[in-house]
Formats: C-alpha cells, sequence, structure tokens
C-alpha cells in the first residue's frame, strides 16, 4: 500500500550533425513531472491554477470539513482540480462539532428575533449571544 510503481520510458529520436551526419539517439528516463506539495495550512490566501487534492484521511490526527474547504477553495474552479482519491463521505454529510451545530441553531434563532424587532437592536442581540454561549459551556460541561 502506497507503492506507486515507477517504469522508466526508452525514446529515441535522430539529430542531424554539422557534418551533415544523421545520428540516432535512444535516451531511457523515469517519466516524473516536478512538482510541490504544501499543507492546507500554508495555502491559505493562494490561488493555485490546477491543483490536486489528497482528501484521504492523515496517518495521525483527521481532517474536518474545515481543513477541505480551504483545500478545495484554493483554485480558480472545479475544472482545475482534481482529487488523487477517495475520502470518508462522512466528512461531508455529518456536522463536524455538536458544539457548532448548536452554536448556529442558537444565532439563526437571534438573528430571527433580530429580524422581527426590525433590526435596529444589534446590541442586545450581542448581549444575548454573550448570555448564550456562557450558558451553554456551563449547560455542556458536567464535569
Amino acid at each position: 500500500m502506497g507503492v506507486l510503481p515507477i517504469t522508466p520510458m526508452m525514446r529515441a529520436f535522430s539529430v542531424v550533425t554539422a557534418s551533415g551526419n544523421k545520428v540516432t539517439v535512444a535516451r531511457q528516463q523515469l517519466p516524473v513531472t516536478p512538482a510541490y506539495a504544501f499543507t492546507d495550512y500554508c495555502s491559505q490566501a493562494q490561488t493555485i491554477e490546477h491543483c490536486i487534492i489528497d482528501l484521504s484521511t492523515p496517518p495521525t490526527g483527521k481532517l474536518t470539513p474545515f481543513n477541505t474547504y480551504v483545500a478545495l477553495s484554493r483554485s480558480h474552479g472545479r475544472n482545475t482540480v482534481r482529487l488523487l482519491r477517495d475520502f470518508d463521505e462522512h466528512l461531508f454529510t455529518h456536522h463536524p462539532s455538536e458544539h457548532l451545530r448548536i452554536e448556529d441553531k442558537q444565532l439563526d434563532a437571534l438573528d430571527k428575533i433580530k429580524r422581527e424587532m426590525g433590526g435596529s437592536h444589534y446590541t442586545m442581540s450581542i448581549n444575548i449571544v454573550v448570555v448564550l454561549r456562557i450558558n451553554v459551556f456551563q449547560l455542556t460541561n458536567h464535569d
């Protein structure tokens, strides 16, 4: 696993020398294209013309939707992005964090309240968010 065999290629071509002689040259070479790689963290704020992205689970640590967003959004569009191999669909079908999901739900509720009040009570909404975040932490931190 993880081994990609690279076999040498043989190519022959003819050259005419300055004296008019025709010489055939044969060369053997590995079909390798120079490239470089970097992490999603290093790719932030860069636009890469063409990219190949590996979304497989790394040997150590884990991959999150946040990492994949950074990696997938580095190019101009989907026509210039290629995926290196299959990936775990769970990455895109499940919420990355239950705490963030709850907070998103609360922020949506606050946004709805703000819209119903005419949107002029922005300061009040911020105070409510701070209180709700403290309450969520107290409710979820039972240790």
